[in-house]
């Protein structure tokens, strides 16, 4: 995969939504198609690896090495870097969570906006995984993550669907918003 140094030409895309929409799946299969790189998510080998349960201190730092990871990866990314989350998902988490959110997640949510985000629709069943909280609470973090989106003036287009058909969606909004240059 080449290189690139010149990262200000790298479109970042965030794969974001709640639990169990196939984020983790739908950042790698774009990144495998774009032939790119993509960020996993840092919370999920952070939280199986502290053998506790979290605190709101947690997810401040789960932000910062997501964050980190972008950086990293940027350089390496071929015209796309796709994140398996963001600190729009440190934020609403915190706050459905806790009530509050860490000022360092907001102001790098806004200070390091990506170019689009895809929000993954529930319309695909529910997996259980021991680290995911809230099955009953679809529908209603969908909610949030729309509201923030909308409220922000982020740009964001839903993805749905199942399997190829989720990846075709996807590469369509991706296509629709972030033309490339002929």
């Amino acid at each position: 995969m080449e290189k690139r140094t010149e990262s200000k030409h790298v479109k970042h895309i965030v794969i974001t939504g709640p639990e169990s929409t196939g984020k983790s799946w739908l950042a790698q299969k774009l990144a495998e198609h774009y032939n790119t790189v993509w960020v996993p998510e840092y919370a999920r080998t952070y939280l199986e690896r502290i053998k506790r349960p979290y605190r709101r201190e947690d997810i401040l730092h789960i932000a910062k090495k997501q964050r980190e990871q972008e950086v990293i990866m940027t350089p390496k990314a071929h015209k796309y870097l796709f994140s398996d989350t963001s600190m729009l998902v440190a934020k609403i988490w915190s706050e459905y969570v806790f009530g509050q959110v860490h000022p360092w997640i907001l102001d790098t949510l806004h200070k390091h906006p990506c170019q689009l985000y895809l929000l993954c629709n529930i319309d695909i069943p529910w997996q259980q995984d021991p680290l995911r909280e809230h099955p009953n609470a679809r529908k209603e973090l969908l909610n949030l993550y729309i509201n923030e989106l909308t409220r922000n003036k982020l740009p964001f287009e839903m993805v749905e669907g199942l399997g190829n058909d989720r990846i075709q969606n996807a590469i369509n909004a991706i296509q629709s918003r972030l033309p490339e240059k002929k």
